[in-house]
């Protein structure tokens, strides 16, 4: 029974267009895959956002980390998995948000989602009410729906909604949930506007910075050094395999609140620590990120989003049933529609030997199936060229 359940269930799936499909890569990450099958493709689907996951000094610093510290923790951090490479990567991060959270500690999670639940769930008591934009990352929206608190939503980028729930809301405890750059459409959440609406109404404003770390900030420290912003109020979440390229996440906030999710925070206390090795080559990719190298990428990469939002633009105005969202971020999506329509042009550009995600609902509302286009410091102005003609010839093709 609960075979042909799960089989009906795919063959639905199968029927929209929805299914998602695993490919093999045969190389490290980078502009430039193998597959599996032997397939050579430019890729524009990685979030390697500095061109780091495969850089030497950080492959080295992986290899050193794993000859000092061997390949495992061994344990939970409060158990015996805390070593020197955890708290010298906490204190870097610590260090990073200085400016911008009074007191500012830091405490690793193995994944990004990991760390978003952990917020959710330790924070979100019955005490408090959550307020998330309705576009947040799926780990933040499945934190809020484990969390005891209550959840209230707001259309994405409407303040003026949230600041009338905000008033209206009679529980002690307040917390702003969103992203800081939207992963599926590139745009940045107005963090000052919402920062202005935690100070008004005794709230606090947890920030996912997973596509900001890295990428924005004059030395790469992410949302809050782009916008400027300090405050007591804010708790951060940066993730550290994206631009940072290589695995884990942080959070950072008042020093009350760390301890807290150390002594609460249930994907924190009953997961093995991510092995120090990580912790060890995070340092050196931090220390990247923030030095000449790192901010010589960062250029770099501004220049192809310019060079590729200015031919996405002149693609959509000669096919009008497409539309380009506003985004100054290394993600720029491309919206086509019908789920039918972005799988045939994501394998329009796949037998040019292009590698473009097509990305449906549930991930997108549906209707507003597209392609995702990322790019990475390590893609050359000559690839996106390639990328641009690529895809005029399959526009070109595909039934309007």
């Amino acid at each position: 029974m609960l075979i042909e359940h799960i089989n009906r269930r795919l063959r639905e799936l199968d029927a929209t267009a929805s299914r998602r499909r695993l490919r093999e890569t045969a190389t490290p990450c980078g502009p430039n895959p193998r597959l599996s099958d032997g397939t050579d493709l430019l890729s524009f689907c990685s979030n390697d956002y500095l061109g780091l996951a495969n850089h030497p000094q950080v492959v080295q610093a992986l290899a050193d980390g794993a000859r000092r510290w061997g390949v495992g923790s061994g344990a939970s951090h409060l158990v015996s998995g805390h070593s020197l490479a955890h708290a010298a990567l906490e204190a870097r991060l610590a260090s990073w948000m200085a400016p911008h959270i009074p007191g500012a500690q830091a405490l690793l999670f193995c994944s990004g989602y990991m760390a978003n639940v952990a917020l959710m769930t330790a924070l979100g008591d019955a005490q408090t009410t959550l307020f998330a934009d309705k576009l947040n990352h799926a780990s933040l929206v499945d934190g809020a729906l484990l969390a005891k608190a209550a959840l209230q939503r707001y259309p994405h980028g409407r303040l003026d909604t949230l600041e009338r729930q905000l008033q209206a809301c009679s529980t002690p405890l307040k917390l702003i949930v969103t992203d800081a750059v939207f992963s599926m459409d590139g745009d940045l959440a107005d963090l000052p506007a919402l920062l202005r609406l935690a100070e008004a109404h005794d709230a606090w404003l947890v920030l996912d910075d997973a596509h900001g770390l890295g990428v924005l900030g004059a030395r790469g420290h992410g949302a809050l050094e782009h916008f400027g912003l300090h405050s007591e109020r804010l708790i951060y979440m940066g993730t550290l395999g994206k631009a940072a390229g290589v695995a884990g996440a942080a959070v950072v906030a008042h020093p009350t609140l760390v301890e807290w999710l150390v002594q609460s925070a249930r994907p924190y206390i009953y997961t093995t620590a991510m092995p120090p090795a990580l912790a060890h080559a995070l340092d050196q990719s931090l220390a990247l990120i923030e030095g000449e190298e790192g901010q010589a990428r960062r250029r770099h990469l501004q220049g192809l989003i310019a060079r590729l939002r200015q031919g996405l633009e002149r693609l959509v105005a000669m096919h009008p049933n497409l539309a380009l969202p506003p985004s100054d971020t290394p993600i720029q999506p491309l919206l086509v529609g019908s789920n039918p329509r972005a799988l045939a042009l994501g394998a329009a550009l796949q037998a040019r030997g292009l590698w473009v995600p097509a990305i449906r609902p549930p991930t997108v509302p549906v209707g507003t199936a597209r392609l995702r286009f990322t790019l990475s410091a390590a893609h050359t102005e000559a690839e996106v060229d390639r990328l641009l003609a690529a895809l005029g010839e399959a526009l070109q093709e595909l039934p309007a």
